[in-house]
């Protein structure tokens, strides 16, 4: 995680707001080259909606009509009322996303279901990180993917143990892994390159229009791919030396917030690394201010001017997921940028949000008070991958079991 830069509306604390609530083709597990992406991208251009579109997401909202039955469920079953905490509005929330008008079945969910949930990985690199803004070179995000591969990792550990399904994608790394281990993970490995790292955005575009178009059209897809395949739940990680640089710049960019703000020392970085990535954020919104004016920035161009392969590739799979009316659990900082994005360009996704963890990064408080989100957990992680969704799984596993199969007091014989 790390890198810097954009230009946006005067970064300044006034124009925080919050926001709050309310493609087709399946890629194989190993795409071989990146000529089917390409054909992939003008199959999506001749679309008649923008994938920056609301319209094109069509995600509809999660139906409240059968509220009052959830909360009655949950509040007579054998404790005080609220005792349960937090797990009880997990449950309220879980209950109403798989009982929503945009389920295939027109009957009213009596029980929540959590089916194969999986954690998809998603990886690339960023021209900004050649500045030296982050603990290690580049080569790294390569590296680690390999390290995903081989299950060495701190979300392989998680994932195993807790019950998820991986894959890692490969959204944009500067050099593809080797023939030998794409053989021996072909059954984990997703190549959907948008490109070979990003541009530096301290001086120039990260990432051209018919880029950004096409990195959420491949993320989508691979979220319908495993929606289609069964699974309810979807979490997103991350790997990309440089992407909270690109997840600072963002965030300053379309919150107009400036970049002191929205800037931390990701995986650990020096105060002199720190004060650098500042800067070169800074620089990156003085240019995009000279190229766009200053105003308040779309998803589009902010994406574009300062984003990261992988982010735009986890904003289309989180709207996906939105649309098929199935749950979203956000990691940490930079999945949360991504999804901060993504309710920017459909703000009913923001319905199907499950908040994992609050993360050690201190501009993560900044997103989730942005996405009025209330986190399950907050264990000081600042590692990415996706491990803060991982470890908030057995959660939805237990608000699922109290609300399933807990006892009322009718039931129980027990008279309050």
């Amino acid at each position: 995680m790390l890198d810097p830069e954009v230009t946006a509306a005067p970064a300044t604390a006034d124009s925080e707001k919050k926001l709050s609530g309310s493609m087709q083709e399946a890629i194989n597990p190993v795409q071989k080259t990146s000529r089917k992406a390409q054909k992939m991208s003008e199959q999506q251009h001749s679309l008649s909606s923008s994938v920056f579109d609301q319209s094109h997401w069509q995600i509809l909202p999660v139906d409240t009509s059968n509220l009052n039955n959830i909360e009655e469920k949950i509040n007579n079953k054998t404790k005080p009322v609220g005792a349960l905490g937090q797990l009880e509005d997990l449950a309220r929330q879980l209950a109403l996303i798989q009982q929503s008008p945009s389920q295939t079945t027109s009957r009213i969910e009596t029980r929540i279901e959590i089916n194969k949930p999986v954690m998809l990985v998603f990886a690339a690199d960023h021209g900004i990180a050649a500045n030296g803004i982050s603990i290690a070179p580049s080569d790294v995000t390569q590296q680690m993917v390999l390290n995903f591969l081989n299950g060495g990792a701190a979300i392989n550990c998680f994932s195993t143990a807790l019950g998820w399904q991986m894959k890692v994608i490969d959204a944009g790394m500067l050099s593809p892994v080797s023939d030998n281990a794409r053989k021996s993970a072909s059954n984990m490995l997703i190549e959907q390159p948008t490109g070979q790292g990003t541009a530096d955005f301290s001086k120039q575009a990260a990432m051209t229009q018919t880029q950004a178009e096409q990195a959420l059209a491949m993320g989508a897809n691979i979220a319908a791919q495993h929606i289609a395949q069964g699974s309810n739940v979807l979490a997103f990680g991350e790997m990309g030396i440089g992407n909270t640089s690109s997840a600072s710049a963002l965030l300053s960019l379309i919150c107009g917030l400036s970049p002191q703000r929205t800037t931390g020392k990701g995986t650990g970085i020096t105060d002199e690394q720190l004060g650098k990535k500042i800067q070169l954020i800074e620089d990156a919104l003085e240019r995009v201010n000279k190229v766009h004016g200053t105003k308040a920035f779309t998803p589009q161009t902010a994406l574009m001017e300062v984003g990261g392969f992988e982010i735009a590739q986890i904003v289309g799979a989180i709207l996906e997921t939105a649309k098929a009316g199935k749950s979203i659990l956000v990691d940490g900082f930079i999945v949360s940028v991504a999804a901060l994005i993504a309710v920017r360009i459909a703000p009913r996704a923001r319905d199907y949000m499950l908040f994992a963890h609050c993360s050690a990064e201190h501009a993560h408080q900044q997103v989730l008070a942005q996405l009025d989100a209330r986190p399950l957990l907050s264990l000081g992680l600042r590692l990415g991958e996706g491990t803060g969704a991982a470890l908030a799984l057995p959660l939805l596993r237990a608000a699922a079991s109290f609300y399933n199969d807990m006892a009322t007091f009718e039931s129980a014989g027990v008279t309050v």
